[in-house]
């Protein structure tokens, strides 16, 4: 159990997502979706840095070139010099001719390839978003459809379980994954969670297989064995947590980003911290290293 929840930065976001431990620069990333931002804070001394796009920014990941990301913008994935804060090539488009939708949640993957979903943008929230793979020569594949809100992207320690979210109907899908070739198969519900036991946002996998899951409804994290059985759940001092990272040299350590509840004043007036990156002890649980894309 956690002994303490900790504001990790001063730093407040419409819509911080995007939670990143590089281990190579020991720093770690975040992005303000609605900020249209990437944000970086140095492990050690504690400097921040903060990078600006011409779109929102759904998600983004390491490459195997130190100083470049691979960043999905609201309707394309790009690749991204951080030294130079140029926009290096553009990898694919993603739904460039539908208004309606934009990135949401995205990862790479065991096989190097950067996953991206889309949602629906509009209050409506329909089903119209899905999943996506990409590749650093732009080939792109659509890969699960019908989604209203893709998210929680995680694969399991050996690299042959890929684990994937709807937010809106709360349900956790598991799949099996070869983490050479990418195929994925045998969807399967993982966990169906509910607005009170904490809808499914961003998630992470640790050293043991279990999945930490930000319960974006309930002002929770809820760790889940292999197994899908809730294990653990741990309150947040904000009400809407987005996502979770293990990150620290260590690996022994998670941060937790959260959201502005822009349209509830009175939410937003009685958990003030709402925006903001938190930070707790997990225990024994450590994480695992992020993979990188293959540029």
């Amino acid at each position: 159990m956690p002994q303490s929840v900790e504001k990790l930065s001063d730093t407040r976001s419409d819509l911080a997502e995007g939670a990143l431990w590089d281990p190579n620069a020991n720093r770690f990333y975040w992005c303000d979706i609605l900020g249209m931002a990437i944000h970086a804070r140095d492990w050690e001394t504690g400097e921040e840095r903060s990078w600006t796009f011409p779109s929102t920014v759904g998600s983004f990941g390491l490459t195997t070139r130190d100083n470049v990301l691979v960043v999905a913008l609201r309707d394309r994935v790009v690749t991204y010099d951080l030294e130079s804060r140029e926009i290096l090539d553009t990898l694919a488009e993603i739904e460039a001719d539908d208004e309606r939708t934009r990135t949401n949640d995205g990862k790479v993957g065991p096989d190097g390839a950067f996953y991206v979903g889309t949602m629906d943008d509009r209050p409506t929230r329909e089903p119209i978003g899905a999943l996506y793979r990409v590749t650093a020569s732009g080939e792109t594949d659509r890969l699960v459809d019908e989604l209203t809100i893709s998210n929680g992207l995680a694969w399991s320690p050996d690299g042959r379980t890929m684990y994937h979210a709807d937010s809106r109907p709360g349900r956790i899908d598991a799949y099996d994954f070869n983490p050479a070739s990418g195929d994925m198969s045998n969807r399967r519900t993982f966990v169906q969670l509910t607005n009170e036991t904490g809808r499914p946002d961003g998630g992470t996998v640790d050293a043991n297989g279990h999945y930490w899951s930000a319960g974006v409804s309930a002002g929770v994290v809820n760790r889940f064995d292999r197994d899908g059985q809730l294990v653990e759940r741990i309150d947040m001092p904000v009400p809407r947590p987005t996502m979770t990272c293990f990150c620290g040299p260590h690996l022994d350590a998670i941060a937790v980003t959260s959201l502005r509840p822009l349209n509830d004043e009175a939410l937003l007036s009685a958990y003030p911290q709402s925006g903001h990156v938190f930070l707790f002890q997990p225990g024994a649980a450590r994480g695992l290293p992020p993979h990188r894309f293959k540029l």
